[in-house]
C-alpha cells in the first residue's frame, strides 16, 4: 500500500483518467497529457472506468465524454461522486446548451467541446487541479494514512488496526476531501459545498456525520487524533 504524503507535488504526481469510448480520442487526449508529465489511465466506457477504478485506486482527475454505449458520462460522474469529490472535465462533441449547463451544474469543474485543442485541454486540467489544491495521496486501492488507519474508499470503508469497519457514503466524501486536504483547515462552509454541492445542508447535518466517522476510525472519539475541529473554522485531518 502507498502511504499519504504531503506537500506540493510535479504535475507527473497527478493521475489523470480519461474515458471516452472513440479510442483514437482518448489517446490522443493521453498522449499529450503524458507528454505535459501526467500519469494517465484510459478506459473507452463507464463500465470499464468504475472497473478500473476498483483495481488502481481513485484518480486526481477524470476527462470524460458524456455519450458512450451503456453508461453515460453522467452516470458514471454520479456513481463516482456519491463517496468521492472527484474533480471532473466534460469532454464531448455534444454542444448542446442544456447538456453543458446540466454537466457543469451537477458533475464536472468544466465542459469542453469537440472538436478541441489538446493543448487548451491541458491549460483547463492544470487549472482545475490548482483550484482543488495540491492533495497527495497515492492513487491506489487501499489508501494508507499511518500505521493505524487506512481508507478504500472505491468500497467504502476503513482498515483500523487491521479490521474492516464500514463507512457511509457521505462519511467517505468527508473522509476524502479532509485527507486530501491532510494539514490544513477544511473550512466548514468548503466541506458543505463539496459533499453537498446540489443541497442546502447547514453545519449541525455536517457535526453529526463529523462525529459518526470519528467514532468510526478514532481510538477515543472523544480526543479525536485524525479529524481535529479548528473551532470557529472547521476541521482539520492529521495522520501524525
Amino acid at each position: 500500500m502507498d502511504t499519504l504524503l504531503i506537500g506540493k507535488k510535479e504535475p507527473s504526481f497527478y493521475r489523470i483518467l480519461v474515458v471516452d469510448d472513440d479510442v483514437s480520442i482518448a489517446e490522443i487526449v493521453a498522449m499529450k497529457l503524458e507528454s505535459s508529465g501526467f500519469q494517465v489511465m484510459t478506459a473507452h466506457s463507464g463500465e470499464d472506468a468504475l472497473e478500473l477504478i476498483g483495481r488502481k485506486g481513485l484518480p486526481h482527475l477524470a476527462i470524460v465524454d458524456v455519450i458512450m454505449p451503456g453508461m453515460d458520462g453522467f452516470e458514471f460522474c454520479e456513481r463516482v461522486q456519491s463517496y468521492a469529490d472527484l474533480p471532473v472535465i466534460m469532454l464531448s462533441a455534444v454542444d448542446r446548451e442544456e447538456t453543458i449547463i446540466r454537466g457543469i451544474e451537477y458533475f464536472a469543474e468544466d465542459y469542453i467541446t469537440k472538436p478541441f485543442s489538446p493543448r487548451e485541454l491541458v491549460v483547463r486540467v492544470r487549472r482545475v487541479l490548482r483550484r482543488m489544491g495540491d492533495y497527495a495521496y497515492a492513487m491506489a486501492p487501499v489508501v494508507e494514512l499511518d500505521d493505524r488507519l487506512s481508507v478504500d474508499f472505491v468500497h467504502q470503508q476503513a482498515i483500523v488496526e487491521g479490521k474492516p469497519v464500514s463507512l457511509t457514503p457521505t462519511e467517505t466524501k468527508i473522509l476524502y476531501v479532509l485527507t486530501r486536504n491532510a494539514g490544513r483547515t477544511v473550512t466548514s462552509d468548503f466541506l458543505l459545498r463539496r459533499v453537498w454541492p446540489l443541497e442546502e445542508i447547514y453545519e449541525d447535518t455536517l457535526r453529526v456525520h463529523v462525529h459518526r466517522l470519528r467514532h468510526k476510525i478514532e481510538a477515543n472519539p472523544s480526543k479525536p487524533r485524525y479529524i481535529r475541529t479548528e473551532r470557529g473554522l472547521g476541521y482539520r485531518f492529521q495522520a501524525n
